[in-house]
């Protein structure tokens, strides 16, 4: 009887092995949607599929995005004011050398 239950068993998770799940999940990142898609292979070859689909991000997902948004401009923003005052200084530096270079041919004259 125990040698009958074994052998049972392991035929019944021999069996159990064939049935296999598979499972793709795909997204967009830049909106959020997810879809997940499971795929059910049975024994006797039958095929079971199902999909979920998930739109928009969740509230802390969005507060992320936000977040990174934020971050990302503040960065344009600060990279634009660098640019326009190194040119200015630059201008500046430019200006006082000439009147620098000027002052100085006046004396030697």
């Amino acid at each position: 009887m125990k040698k009958a239950l074994l052998l049972f068993f392991a035929t019944a998770f021999s069996s159990a092995a064939f049935a296999q799940t598979t499972t793709t999940t795909t997204g967009n990142e830049a909106t959020g949607n997810t879809t997940k898609t499971e795929v059910d292979v049975r024994d006797n070859g039958t095929v079971k599929a199902e999909t979920t689909t998930r739109t928009g991000r969740t509230e802390v997902g969005q507060k992320r995005y936000n977040t990174t948004q934020d971050v990302k401009r503040a960065g344009k923003k600060t990279g634009k004011a660098v640019e326009k005052g190194a040119k200015k200084t630059g201008k500046a530096v430019k200006k006082g050398a000439n009147k620098v270079g000027n002052k100085v041919e006046d004396v030697v004259d």
